[in-house]
């Protein structure tokens, strides 16, 4: 077997893409896309008419909804080609916006009821803010199943798990970056600390009886997959999905629930202040958590610009 069939042996292999080609060739369970992978989608002459179309049909809605349209429009797409879920994310200018997070979770969701989608194959996108974890707290308690994404520490995991939303999304390629940078040194294997902050939030769900799922996220090799082989999910690129096809190395188990109880966490919990507190003393997360929402805010406005253009 290729690196791929052996990951798919202990862990469930979600593509990030909004590329339906790409999602067609690896047989992935489930599918996440964020405003920058559908920008980039939508560039490309096979996916331009999916963006013409949902312009066209909708001429007599505001830019925002036709944004939101077009978000379920590739969801709904992506769904016909995956067995499970495919995630959708909210406006990350929303991002410190409790109620108008709820609001847009609401409406995503509803939209793609109106195609026929029940809500168990659909995950809405969050920043995992404390203004984003109240909102997908109260999402959850309505049946909307939330994704809690651009995850970078455990406070941020623990305050999600405490909310029982359906599953997070910690990032381990942005937060090797970061330290990458800071010392100027290369990450490898279990060295590396975007593997080790995974290794870590899974441990601490596993052996606390958390039900939230882990899904990994955010990989700049193939070296950091392989090393969370075991991991609940793990949402991986076409250009990744390819290399681990094409190798094949041996890949074994490396997290497992039995021996996360082993592990030598101690529980913790926090409200407001002490998360905030939290995140604020961990220098990567906080400027890695800023710059992600900085980045799909600014990528959501060319979407909006595109769709702008065509009206």
């Amino acid at each position: 077997m290729n690196q791929l069939e052996q990951l798919k042996q202990y862990t469930t292999v979600v593509a990030d893409t909004g590329d339906f080609q790409s999602i067609r060739r690896y047989s992935p369970q489930d599918s996440t896309t964020n405003p920058s992978l559908i920008l980039r989608a939508v560039q490309k002459d096979a996916y331009h008419a999916l963006l013409e179309k949902t312009v066209r049909d909708n001429r007599d809605k505001s830019t925002a909804a036709i944004m939101d349209r077009l978000l379920v429009a590739f969801g709904v797409e992506i769904l016909k080609i995956v067995p499970g879920r495919v995630s959708t994310e909210t406006d990350a200018r929303l991002s410190f916006d409790t109620e108008g997070s709820i609001e847009k979770g609401r409406e995503l969701i509803a939209l793609y009821n109106e195609a026929g989608i029940p809500n168990e194959r659909v995950l809405i996108k969050i920043a995992s803010t404390w203004e984003g974890v109240r909102a997908a707290e109260v999402l959850q308690k309505e049946g909307i199943r939330c994704n809690m994404t651009l995850m970078f520490s455990l406070p941020q995991a623990v305050a999600c798990a405490e909310a029982n939303v359906q599953l997070i999304s910690p990032f381990v390629g942005r937060i090797y970056d970061w330290y990458k940078k800071q010392t100027g040194q290369e990450y490898t294997g279990e060295s590396d600390p975007g593997v080790q902050s995974v290794k870590k939030i899974y441990n601490y769900y596993r052996k606390f009886g958390y039900p939230t799922e882990v899904m990994g996220a955010s990989f700049r090799n193939t070296s950091q997959i392989v090393e969370l082989a075991g991991c609940d999910l793990l949402t991986i690129s076409p250009e990744l999905l390819q290399k681990l096809s094409d190798s094949d190395a041996p890949v074994t188990r490396k997290l497992s629930p039995e021996q996360a109880k082993q592990d030598s966490v101690e529980r913790v919990s926090y409200d407001e202040k002490t998360f905030r507190l939290a995140l604020n003393d961990d220098a990567m997360a906080t400027e890695k958590l800023s710059e992600g929402i900085r980045l799909f805010c600014a990528d959501t406005v060319k979407l909006e610009k595109m769709i702008d253009e065509l009206r």
